[in-house]
This record gives structure tokens, sequence and C-alpha cells, in this order.
């Protein structure tokens, strides 16, 4: 049990080492004493390397390999190798989670881009621009067509199907409101109906709908807030535990008992943490 403690130790000490100096450590050495930086090792580094030594750090990890050491942590705490599984277990959970909000993100910044089409667009044909000379200049500004501008641009530079190359682009997360703008295009188009007008009704009700999501995230918060501190609730008592001198680490990772109970409280934190998710989830869809 010392040697694997002593191994997680040299293992969190060279991942340390590694993630703050990097490959190429030497060449920065060399540099700073170029610039005049001064001798290398000719003292303790002040508190602005060690917060720039933080922060790259923080850049270079990803948010689910936190779980990865903290495990190594509470391994070497702890003297035993299943804080290591755990926070090994825990990564790829992690990065679905990060990766899910990443996705909103990127949706919602989506959304907003295909409002500010609409507006971008309704004011160019007001200017008294053709609908396709209005739509390259509104997209160029707006960036609302994503991964699917390229196509929609060539269609209205070069007289193809500008609504069905709409449609096409509405597909992407977040940009719905393409599919009611080549709706609009085709209205106009075809019967010869306002297209500035049909646009800004768009606009109105793409910004209502993005007005309701927030305000029920906003309303949602609590809940999740709720949820978060509820899970942490072990963490704070193994702590409490810890500051007593009840050892809460021994009995868990060293007992039979110990084992099974963290077992089974690992389940069912895992479980009600998606239990309640799940509800905020189904609030949020509905």
């Amino acid at each position: 049990m010392s040697e694997m403690t002593l191994g997680a130790a040299g293992a969190c000490i060279g991942a340390a080492v590694w993630l703050l100096g990097g490959r190429n450590s030497g060449a920065r050495r060399a540099q700073l004493l170029l610039a005049g930086g001064g001798a290398v090792g000719a003292g303790p580094p002040d508190w602005r390397q060690m917060t720039q030594a933080l922060w790259r750090l923080r850049e270079r990890m990803r948010a689910e390999w936190w779980a990865l050491v903290a495990g190594l942590v509470l391994a070497v705490l702890g003297s035993s190798v299943l804080p290591v599984v755990a926070g090994a277990a825990g990564v790829p959970v992690l990065r679905r989670v990060r990766l899910a909000r990443e996705a909103r993100r990127a949706r919602e910044r989506r959304r907003d881009a295909v409002i500010a089409l609409c507006g971008a667009l309704a004011g160019e044909v007001r200017a008294g621009r053709q609908p396709g000379e209005a739509l390259l200049r509104a997209a160029r500004d707006s960036g609302g067509l994503g991964e699917a501008q390229a196509a929609v641009l060539a269609a209205a530079r070069f007289g193809g199907d500008v609504p069905g190359a709409l449609a096409s682009a509405a597909r992407q997360p977040g940009a719905d409101g393409l599919s009611g703008l080549a709706a609009c295009w085709r209205v106009a188009v075809d019967q010869g109906a306002g297209l500035a007008a049909g646009l800004d009704r768009l606009e109105g009700a793409l910004r209502v709908e993005r007005d309701q999501c927030a305000d029920l995230r906003a309303q949602l918060a609590g809940a999740r807030s709720t949820v978060v501190m509820l899970a942490g609730l072990p963490a704070l008592g193994l702590l409490l535990g810890a500051a007593m001198g009840a050892e809460p680490l021994r009995v868990l990772l060293h007992t039979g008992a110990g084992i099974g109970c963290l077992a089974a409280g690992g389940v069912l934190e895992g479980l009600g943490m998606w239990w309640a998710l799940r509800i905020v989830r189904g609030a949020e869809a509905a």
C-alpha cells in the first residue's frame, strides 16, 4: 500500500511539473535569460509567476480531467487506489456534461444570429436593395447561417434555390428560425408580398420565443442550484468528519462496511442527480 501511495504521489508531482512547466520550459528559460529576466533559480517565484502558472494549468486542462486530479489527491490522502478508479470513471461523464453545455451555448449563439439576420435583412430590403443582394450583405454582417452560409450565399448570388438552401440551413441546432425566413422569401418572391413586413413579424416572434426561454431558465436556476448544493453535502460531511478526527477516508476505503456504504452512496447520489436534472430538463423542453 505504501508503494502504491508513493507511486500516486509521484504521478501527481510529474503531472504538475509537466503541466506547469510544459515541454518548452527550457526554451522559455532561455528567453528569460536573453531578455534580461534574471538568472534561473535565483529565488522563489513571485505571486505573478504563480498566478500565470495556475492560469496556464487551467487553460491546458479540460474540466473533466480535474476529476482524475481529485482522485489522485484522495488516493494519496487515503492510501487507496479506489479514488483513482472513481476519478477515471468520472472523466467521460464530465466530458459529456461539458460537451452538452458547449452545444447549448452554440445553439443559443446561432439563434441570436438568426434573429440578427432577420433584422439586418429587413433593413437592407427597406433600403431599396434586391432580396438577393440584401441577403448577401445581411449574412456577411450577422453570420446567422452557420455552416450552410456558403450554400445560401451561392444560391442568392447566382439565382439558385434560396428557400431550399435556407430550409437546409434550418436543420442546424438553434437555426429553426431560418425555416420561417425561407417561407417569407418564398411568399415574397412567388406572390409579390412584402418581404420586410414578414421579416419584422418573424423577428418579433423569434425574440419573444428567446425571451420566454431565458425567463424559464431563470426560474429553473434555483432548482439547479439546489441540486448542486445537495450533491455536495456528502463531501462537506467528509470534511467535517476529518476535522473532528473521525478519519472517514480510512473507514470508507479500508473497511468492508465502509466500501459498501461508499458504493451504495455513490449509486444513490448518481441516481438522485440524474432524476433531479431529468425533471429540470423536462421542464425546459416543455
